[in-house]
């Protein structure tokens, strides 16, 4: 599977992680990548980790994006939008295999498509603040 196509899955399984308990996300991520055709044992792992390793992260990730989300709780934040955060904040902090430039930029495609009109400019700015504070 492309890394485009791995992320947006990812987002997709992750937004529906916000109506299910963890325990039910097992289950979850089988019928995701059911519904979605991903057949291949490989993919349906890589997708299943990377998605478990997102939710055991999320605090961090969540104290991330309230760092630098000006005044904006973290549960005051679309679902759509707080999710594709957490996706890129994971790739900028725990994914040395993805340049943070690229991280970001996918996030903002992802906002134009799945977000509110404003939020890649507001997704931007949170990203270059947490890619500067990495640095």
């Amino acid at each position: 599977m492309e890394r485009r196509q791995f992320r947006t899955n990812i987002f997709k399984a992750l937004f529906q992680a916000e109506f299910h308990t963890k325990e039910e996300m097992e289950q979850v991520v089988g019928l995701f990548a059911d519904s979605e055709g991903i057949t291949k044992e490989k993919d349906r792992k890589q997708l299943h980790d990377r998605l478990m390793d997102i939710l055991e992260k999320q605090q961090q990730l969540d104290e991330q994006i309230a760092a630098y989300s000006n005044g904006w709780k973290v549960d005051r934040l679309g679902k759509a939008e707080l999710t594709i955060l957490r996706v890129a904040v994971y790739e900028i902090l725990f994914d040395d295999s993805v340049p943070d430039a690229v991280a970001v930029n996918e996030a903002v495609e992802l906002a134009k498509l799945y977000a509110e009109d404003k939020a890649p400019g507001f997704i931007n700015g949170i990203l270059g603040q947490v890619v500067k504070a990495k640095s």
